[in-house]
């Protein structure tokens, strides 16, 4: 076969609503000017128009690449304008069909920047709001959970430098992390470096290499970081090019290096900042609240603190303000900042209510202090922990908060990890026959190399067999348990492992290409999505401070202006105080009562649908014989031993679940020691089964296939037999011995016990369940039958996976996912609830929300109706701090003060504001006491073996 055909430059697995179509142009920077033109399209509807609009646009002369985003509608198309113009190539995409609705001329790159900083949805959402503001900008996403913001602009009206000066003007630092197409990217270590001149010499021959884009040398650390076009180049070139370049007595050495971690470092300093603000704000506000509220009550305590050094001022209020302090002013210092920041952009955030709150605790409880000072009768109370405690319990916030959220970015990590660290290259020559074989980083490996991979090895890249035969367990793309049997010709895809034969690969798609870094884009990009509930905190915030402020402000005033004027009797005013100082502890009391600790709870919305992965969620995940038939008076006993004695040789899954069936029957006889059989003459028939020799008998264990080959007749029985088997979509494992079909076991991937009762329980939630499989058709319906599941997509690859759920979701559903494998970590992290079974991939468990410990799908019924129950007692919880917010402003602002002399101190404000939290958490402790609605008992490992004799 020609395995420079064409059709091998399409990628395995295309991004999450864009096909890019490459073509063997020239790379751009030889090519003179690049724009890009953006196309919105009317009428996209499936893969079959973006490759007709594709294959219009791309054979004409002067396009550098294509880009068709089906959910968008809309086209991007790369081109040379010296060649070619914006009317010809709107000309080709209505000459194919299409309706150009609108055309935009304008260049647009894209920038990624890594965010500090962030805490919460108000956070992304004042970055996003900044960034927007800036002349160029189309578009700005800020993804919260990998602290990150890609941003879409006019590379010739803005440019990165001045998208960082936006997010800095925001109150948040920001780094580069690419700019513009730096998916192919490579570090290389040089040795022998020692001048800047020999830098410049390096950079220079690297940048007039064709397909090299961008060039960044870091001479301090003799490191270069490269941007390539892996159709044109790729690392060992661009090494040889390093060292080709020495000179004279100059010599170079270039290797691979590690890409810096700012990401994971910078995760880790926030972490570490966190933990010690909190650490030190306990030193100080543990003593606070002891000299406030418990001391006092004790003996000899009390009387010590109580003493007074000078008026009414006492020992313990100098204490407190001491300790105070540092904590208000040092510590707290970063709400100071948050709150500038976010007043200078016109907004308020939860920084603002922070700083408001325990600026007036602060400044009143000082008042007190001076108060005391000079009045030998003054009466007041500060409450100076009422301060401290607010910074000391947000700051623990903030930092499980950081920690919970680091965790996030660990499922890349581990997806990029998934691929082998090394790989065999083979250098052939013009007749196919091996030159030499080296072990190379898989990192090095550039397209069209030639790769060995051994049994057991997992594949590096993706590539087509051009050589050997072996079965490839690729569960982890396509989600079938069966391995996939490979011979020349067919494509591999990288990091599925290789399971018993040695194969020759020819690498057509690295680095960004592949289909683990696709998995590892459409992870981020669904990370980078947010919900709208999530804002409705911030959303609060915003309206709900300014109302706060303004009712503090008028309750002042309300009782300043009138005891001036003296409306109310002066025997209301307490002794040693005056009418502002009245008024002023009305308002601060408002301020301080109203602090809205429950506004930062995320309200989850009812799940509608929940969609289920087959293999290994709905199913047991590996293969298990389920019936046994004899077609002749040999026992069934000696018909498993017979047949386990044959396929003891393969490695091949449906073998192993041949010999494991064995070994149970023989368990449920009494026995535990397997016959000793004589076998010879083995032998493997790729996709067919095996033949050996056990005694002086010859013994065949295959499919149908196999004893058609050895021209074996197949009785009506075995037919009938076969072809029930079939329809359950099962696979039939028939056995011959001496050219004479005995008996048969029917294979399959048993579905667990609690599925079907599981899937009728949700049913009367009035909850909808979906089945979306890599499977085959006929095994995905004969699964979805057997559960009672009416709603099945089968064949469908991860992109298909996470598109199935993007459109039941645009529906106005809401919906969760269950799955286990590396394919499901798309879908788990764009499903509003992700569910991970808890024996699946590390990958899934950490893209997912909910893990189910156990691997019992029951647990999937428990946590929705503990959502549901959660999601009530939240609404019970806003509906008491709300009400307590109604009741307890009027109060705090006095309106009980004229009737019946009842005020609310600064101090009891603050405490009725800690009572109002303690009452929160008391609530949502009570569902310690849930009860799970549905009971399974668990029998998972209990397979039924049926015989049927």
């Amino acid at each position: 076969m020609d395995l420079e055909d064409k059709n091998l430059q399409k990628p395995l697995l295309p991004s999450s609503d864009t096909v890019v179509v490459p073509l063997p142009e020239a790379s751009p920077k030889k090519s003179g000017i690049i724009k890009n033109a953006v196309f919105k399209i009317g009428g996209i509807e499936c893969a079959t128009c973006a490759s007709s609009i594709e294959s219009s646009v791309r054979n004409l002369p002067g396009i550098i690449n294509v880009a068709v985003s089906i959910l968008q509608g809309q086209v991007l198309v790369r081109y040379t304008p010296e060649i070619i113009n914006v009317k010809e190539i709107k000309e080709a995409i209505e000459d194919s069909g299409f309706q150009v609705e609108m055309l935009d001329l304008q260049d647009i790159a894209v920038c990624r920047l890594r965010i500090k900083g962030m805490a919460c949805t108000s956070c992304s959402e004042s970055i996003e709001r900044s960034l927007m503001m800036v002349d160029g900008v189309k578009k700005a996403v800020v993804g919260l959970a990998i602290e990150e913001a890609r941003i879409h602009f006019d590379p010739s009206v803005t440019n990165p430098e001045q998208l960082i000066q936006a997010v800095d003007s925001a109150g948040f630092e920001a780094d580069i992390i690419s700019s513009g197409d730096e998916m192919n990217k490579v570090h290389l270590k040089i040795e022998g470096l020692s001048s800047e001149t020999e830098g410049r010499y390096i950079q220079a021959a690297l940048e007039s290499t064709s397909g090299v884009s961008h060039v960044e040398l870091d001479l301090p650390g003799s490191t270069v970081t490269i941007i390539y076009d892996p159709d044109l180049t790729g690392p060992r070139s661009l090494i040889e090019c390093i060292q080709g370049a020495g000179h004279g007595s100059h010599f170079y050495k270039a290797s691979l290096c590690a890409p810096p971690r700012h990401r994971e470092n910078a995760r880790l300093d926030e972490t570490r900042i966190y933990r010690n603000q909190f650490l030190w704000s306990c030193m100080f506000s543990i003593p606070v609240v002891m000299f406030s509220m418990v001391f006092p009550m004790l003996h000899p305590f009390g009387d010590w603190l109580n003493s007074r050094i000078y008026n009414m001022l006492t020992l313990g209020m100098v204490l407190r303000w001491i300790l105070c302090t540092p904590v208000q002013f040092i510590i707290g210092r970063r709400f100071y900042i948050g709150s500038y920041h976010a007043l200078k952009r016109g907004s308020a955030n939860m920084d603002v209510l922070v700083a408001l709150g325990t600026n007036a605790a602060y400044f009143y409880s000082v008042y007190t202090v001076m108060k005391a000072i000079t009045s030998d009768a003054f009466q007041g109370q500060d409450f100076f922990e009422t301060s401290v405690m607010l910074i000391s319990f947000i700051l623990l916030g903030k930092y499980l908060e950081v920690v919970a959220k680091g965790k996030t970015s660990d499922a890349l990590a581990k997806l990029v990890g998934l691929a082998p660290d090394t790989a065999f290259l083979l250098d052939l020559d013009s007749d196919g026959s091996m030159i030499s074989e080296m072990e190379i980083s898989t990192q090095l490996i550039q397209r069209n190399d030639v790769i060995k991979i051994l049994p057991g090895a997992k594949v590096p890249v993706d590539g087509v067999v051009i050589r050997g035969q072996s079965h490839v367990n690729e569960s982890m793309i396509t989600g079938e348990a069966t391995p996939v049997a490979k011979r020349p010709g067919d494509k591999v895809i990288g990091g599925t492992m290789n399971e018993n034969g040695c194969l020759l690969v020819k690498a057509t798609h690295v680095g960004s290409e592949t289909a683990l870094s696709k998995i590892v884009q459409l992870v981020e990009a669904a990370q980078m999505a947010r919900a709208p509930v999530q804002k409705l905190a911030d959303r609060i915030s915003r309206f709900f401070v300014p109302m706060v402020v303004v009712a503090a402000i008028i309750t002042w005033l309300g009782w300043f202006i009138p005891g001036e004027a003296g409306v109310y009797p002066k025997r209301w005013i307490p002794k040693a105080m005056d009418t502002f100082e009245l008024a002023l502890q009305f308002g601060i009391s408002v301020l301080v009562v109203a602090c809205p600790c429950a506004l930062g709870l995320a309200t989850p919305t009812a799940v509608k649908a929940v969609v289920f992965d087959k293999t290994g969620t709905l199913t047991v995940g590996k293969p298990f014989v389920v019936s046994t038939m004899r077609f002749s008076n040999v026992p069934v006993q000696e018909l498993c031993d017979m047949a386990a004695a044959a396929e003891a040789y393969s490695e091949h899954p449906l073998a192993k679940a041949v010999v494991e069936h064995a070994k149970n029957l023989r368990h449920q006889y009494g026995s535990t020691i397997a016959p000793s059989l004589d076998t010879k003459d083995f032998q493997a028939h790729p996709g067919t089964g095996v033949s050996v020799t056990i005694g002086n008998r010859k013994v065949l264990v295959g499919n149908k296939r196999l004893m058609l080959d050895a021209n074996i007749e197949l009785s009506h029985e075995v037919e009938y037999y076969i072809t029930g088997a079939e329809q359950l979509a099962r696979t039939c494992i028939l056995v011959a011995i001496e050219g004479k079909i005995v008996g048969a076991f029917a294979v399959t991937d048993p579905v667990k016990p609690e599925a079907e009762r599981v899937v009728s329980f949700l049913s009367s939630m009035h909850i909808s369940s979906i089945m979306v499989t890599g499977d085959n058709w006929a095994t995905a319906a004969a699964v979805a039958k057997e559960v009672g599941i009416h709603s099945v997509f089968a064949e469908t690859d991860p992109l298909g996976k996470a598109e199935k759920i993007k459109e039941l979701q645009m529906k106005g559903v809401t919906v969760a996912m269950v799955g286990d494998g590396i394919n499901d970590s798309p879908a788990l992290a764009a499903a509003d609830v992700g569910m991970a079974i808890g024996a699946g991939t590390d990958v899934a468990i950490e893209a997912a929300d909910i893990v189910l410990i156990k691997s019992n799908l029951e647990d999937v019924v428990t946590a929705i109706d503990l959502s549901r129950k959660t999601l009530s007692r939240i609404r019970l919880n806003y509906v008491w701090a709300l009400g307590y917010n109604v009741l307890g402003l009027p109060i705090a602002a006095g309106i009980l003060f004229p009737f019946t002399g009842i005020r609310l101190p600064p101090w009891l404000a603050g405490a009725c504001m800690a009572a109002s939290s303690l009452s929160v958490v008391c609530s949502s402790l009570l569902l310690q006491s849930y009860r799970k609605p549905l009971h399974v008992q668990d029998n998972q490992d209990d397979i039924h073996y049926s015989n049927s004799v």
